[in-house]
């Protein structure tokens, strides 16, 4: 392909988002219940979660156990000063809260957690009915006492919600050529300083 074709078909795929944006602005939002999910400082309703907004961002994470899961929180935690200024934000997955404040801490998280571990949520909200627990994410709007949902999204490598994949892209490098992992360095068989202390 060439390089005018990559732009052409670059120019179609960001008139193609402008179109599913606004489809996204005029979907009809459907109403939910106000589920209970566990916390590090107790339960919390759906409803608690929006804070002092209107709107609600909950990335659907599978827990500490998934790579991938792992990398579309590293990405979307560079953002949440930003998306708290929109609307609340809060990270749910299947972990219980000990568990999620643990890893968070170890990735440097900056999400409000919660648990759906003993909650409906996840089977109500999964937003693909192939798995129990996919990650992805969903939006809810509160209006009036009650709770709505806009709109949901699935992640998976490639998707509009993780930049990491385009710019593997532009290398050349795709699902098949690279993997994420929790950490890339591994101490050398002989540490020059002694080796005493090694946290990997």
């Amino acid at each position: 392909m060439s390089r005018a074709e990559i732009q052409s078909l670059t120019q179609e795929i960001t008139e193609s988002i402008e179109k599913l944006n606004k489809l996204l602005a005029e979907s009809e939002p459907q109403q939910v219940k106000n589920h209970v999910f566990e916390t590090e400082n107790g339960n919390v309703t759906l409803d608690d979660l929006f804070g002092n907004k209107d709107k609600l961002f909950v990335i659907h994470n599978m827990g500490e156990g998934c790579r991938y899961c792992t990398v579309w929180a590293d990405g979307l935690n560079g953002f949440v000063g930003h998306l708290e200024d929109a609307m609340g934000v809060v990270l749910v997955s299947g972990d219980d809260p000990e568990t999620q404040r643990k890893f968070a801490n170890s990735r440097g998280w900056r999400f409000k957690l919660a648990s759906h571990k003993n909650s409906d949520y996840m089977a109500e909200h999964n937003v693909s009915p192939e798995y129990e627990n996919c990650p992805g994410a969903s939006v809810y709007e509160r209006k009036d006492g009650k709770i709505f949902k806009k709109n949901n999204c699935m992640f998976g490598p490639g998707d509009l919600y993780c930049s990491l994949w385009h710019v593997l892209a532009l290398a050349g490098l795709g699902e098949s050529d690279w993997t994420p992992q929790f950490r890339y360095w591994s101490p050398p068989e002989r540490l020059s300083d002694g080796g005493k202390n090694v946290v990997d």
